[in-house]
């Protein structure tokens, strides 16, 4: 399939490549760019405090960023929504490292975060995608992407790009600080270069299975949508995609808070949309995914409705879901960039349903910026 009736669509296709570009201003083969890495030799905290400031989808994949650069790192992580921390009247003691993201570069609440930042005498990181942009320009280090100009309003290739380039900064640092050894680093960053060809050859399969279940879930009221570990911050974006595309109502739950209220609203007309995914590989990965089979049985006999995204050949989510998108088994940590493009379509193909027009959302523009 090849035709784009708008910008979105053909972002969505686009994000293999830009991707790509993106690997390719970080990496010589399975190595670092040295240069591309230089200015961030004195960034980190010498604690290895980092504080990650943004805002929208900027904000969820911080939220990813946050559990990687724990995990791989060992760094301790706290991420703000950029226009309360642009608030703060005094600066934070223990100087962070401060993160900024955003699409443009030029987002007035992260562009004001990151001012009250390098003000606060913090060193200061912008992953932004326009080149030349102010944040990329004021930060002491900067890392843009390359996903190219990004026309429709709600985020596609610019997040997976920002997904791939805190991936990159996650094993940068992990090397830095010896967490990696040298070999475990190279199988990550090979990995990571297949992952733009296990997503190209999904596409098409993924954009006709979400047209076909946008048909049978276009009455819905609204929806749940749960992921555990990183996952739970994919469920914040997929939930976002679906309020800014569609105008449907739709909420990001960590998967075991379900039961702590929101429980109240699954019915017929409020479907749960579950990341079921896991690494086969990673113990704790395996325990989460047991935990997620535990609630999906419970939904189930709940009368839930339950799509979920599962890795392919999965089963044991088939038989507990009435719906499924798969995508291939990789580790933990890169699964978040593979499960956020059937979200997307899905919540592409629920505003086509609804006769939304999806590049052009009410109310909302592609750069929030102070006038």
């Amino acid at each position: 399939m090849t035709d784009f009736p708008h910008a979105m669509l053909r972002e969505i296709y686009e994000q293999p490549m830009a991707m790509r570009r993106t690997l390719d201003l970080y990496l010589k083969g399975d190595i670092f760019n040295a240069a591309a890495f230089a200015p961030l030799s004195s960034w980190l905290n010498p604690r290895g405090e980092v504080l990650i400031a943004a805002s929208g989808s900027s904000r969820h994949a911080g939220l990813a960023a946050e559990i990687i650069l724990e995990d791989l790192c060992g760094l301790a992580v706290d991420v703000e929504y950029a226009s309360e921390y642009a608030s703060r009247t005094a600066p934070n003691p223990r100087q962070p490292s401060v993160l900024v993201i955003s699409q443009s570069g030029e987002t007035s609440d992260t562009l004001a975060a990151l001012r009250y930042a390098n003000k606060s005498g913090e060193k200061t990181l912008a992953i932004a995608n326009v080149p030349g942009s102010t944040m990329l320009r004021e930060a002491s280090a900067a890392m843009p992407l390359g996903a190219g100009p990004e026309l429709a309003i709600p985020a596609t290739k610019s997040f997976t790009c920002q997904l791939i380039a805190l991936y990159l900064l996650a094993l940068y640092e992990a090397q830095q600080l010896r967490t990696l050894d040298a070999s475990e680093v190279t199988r990550r960053i090979r990995e990571l270069r297949v992952l733009p060809s296990h997503i190209e050859k999904h596409l098409d399969a993924w954009r006709t299975q979400t047209a076909s279940l946008a048909h049978r879930y276009r009455d819905a009221a609204s929806f749940l949508y749960l992921g555990r570990g990183v996952h739970y911050a994919l469920a914040r974006e997929g939930a976002l995609k679906m309020k800014e595309s569609s105008y449907v109502q739709a909420e990001g739950y960590p998967a075991g808070e379900l039961k702590h209220g929101p429980n109240a609203l699954v019915s017929a007309s409020v479907p749960l949309i579950v990341l079921a995914t896991f690494d086969p590989s990673s113990a704790e990965s395996r325990e989460r995914y047991a935990k997620t089979l535990h609630l999906l049985a419970d939904m189930k006999a709940q009368d839930a409705r339950i799509l979920c995204i599962a890795n392919a050949g999965d089963h044991d989510v088939a038989a507990l879901a009435a719906d499924c998108l798969y995508v291939e088994p990789v580790s933990e940590h890169l699964l978040p960039i593979e499960e956020v493009i059937p979200l997307q379509l899905f919540s592409y193909a629920m505003a086509i349903e609804r006769g939304v027009d999806v590049d052009h959302p009410r109310h909302l523009s592609k750069a929030v910026i102070e006038k």
